[in-house]
């Protein structure tokens, strides 16, 4: 099968080609399918002198750039729309007018070539993308789903009666900010533009060897939040985090050392949060294989605080490759796939959904 995978739900307009021809026994394995083109027109440089996305504008910003970044990602692909087998689009969460850019070019496009469509969860595709990795395990296992708008943890397991296709059970979610949200708010409040995370992260890396270190001296010290079962809870360090700001800016105190102080002591917060939470939900579930998915996957601090936890704690952990942990389209073809070689199809009039949970499409 070769599938064109299409993704537009907040800044990024993108696109990219499948091809499942190659898989052994045509058993179907995320990691042995081949990707041949991967194409991400990112609007957060554009957004940077906001401070942050515009929905009517990315919206407009992906009208203008889907088909371009379709027709490179075809001729990338070395294919034709003549060769595609299927469309896969993101159809929720996201931002209305920005997931309608995507869906409907999708949809269209299906229908003109007389090919299967299907609408795909962007929440479940990035709990797809580290099972493109060499390596990657087999469900059941415990994901986490860390990006700028969704902090959660979920038990994965294989469909009972749809072999290969995912579910997910929901174990625990923020209850207010997700934590690239945090990011990019306390990035702000320290004069870095949008987004801020890649920012924060070098910065910490930089002053502590990404997660509270002392080889510059003591970081900056904020409370890890753990509120209560495998819930999250962001906002209070990111408002611990915005008085501390505020205080040393007051004083005068806040050159580059203490930025970099107060990024690695945010950090440091951050992902131990994230990561003894997760090996939380290995625990009460028994599961001993986590992935990891979304923007803030990649996080060096959080690759090696988790990375070095779990291991003490006898839990195999899986990222998400870099180049598929923001939002891209090869996450989306591969969930695409597995929904449509398990029986799905969507009509022509799958609406646009801003928010959405894990099953739906199912």
């Amino acid at each position: 099968m070769l599938i064109l995978g299409l993704e537009t739900s907040c800044d990024e307009t993108a696109a990219a080609v499948l091809d499942t021809n190659g898989e052994a026994n045509g058993e179907a394995d995320d990691r042995k399918a081949r990707v041949r083109s991967d194409i991400v027109s990112s609007q957060a440089d554009f957004f940077a002198a906001y401070g942050g996305v515009v929905p009517e504008l990315a919206s407009r910003n992906h009208a203008a750039r889907i088909l371009p970044v379709v027709r490179r990602a075809l001729a990338e692909a070395k294919a034709t729309y003549a060769d595609l087998d299927a469309v896969a689009a993101t159809y929720g969460p996201g931002l209305t007018g920005a997931l309608l850019v995507g869906l409907n070019f999708g949809k269209a496009l299906a229908w003109g070539l007389g090919v299967p469509f299907v609408g795909v969860n962007h929440l479940a595709a990035h709990l797809q993308a580290p099972l493109l990795a060499e390596g990657a395990p087999r469900p059941p296992f415990v994901g986490l789903l860390v990006s700028g708008g969704h902090t959660a943890l979920y038990a994965v397991d294989e469909a009972a009666e749809r072999p290969g296709l995912l579910e997910f059970e929901l174990l625990g979610e923020t209850v207010d900010d997700a934590v690239g949200e945090a990011y990019d708010k306390v990035g702000r409040l320290l004069g870095v533009d949008y987004p801020a995370g890649p920012t924060l992260d070098r910065w910490a890396g930089e002053y502590s060897e990404g997660y509270g270190g002392d080889s510059a001296g003591p970081a900056e010290g904020f409370t890890r939040p753990m509120p209560a079962g495998l819930d999250f809870s962001f906002a209070g360090l990111k408002t611990a985090a915005a008085r501390r700001i505020a205080e040393l800016a007051a004083a005068g105190g806040l050159d580059d050392a203490r930025k970099r102080s107060l990024a690695a002591g945010f950090q440091t917060a951050a992902v131990e949060t994230l990561g003894e939470k997760a090996l939380a939900a290995c625990a009460r579930t028994g599961l001993t294989s986590l992935i990891v998915g979304g923007g803030v996957a990649a996080n060096s601090g959080l690759r090696a605080y988790l990375g070095r936890r779990a291991a003490e704690e006898g839990v195999r952990a899986f990222f998400a490759p870099l180049r598929l942990c923001t939002d891209n389209a090869v996450m989306i073809a591969a969930r695409g796939r597995r929904l449509i070689e398990s029986g799905l199809r969507h009509d022509l009039d799958l609406e646009a959904v801003a928010c959405l949970e894990l099953g739906v499409e199912e």
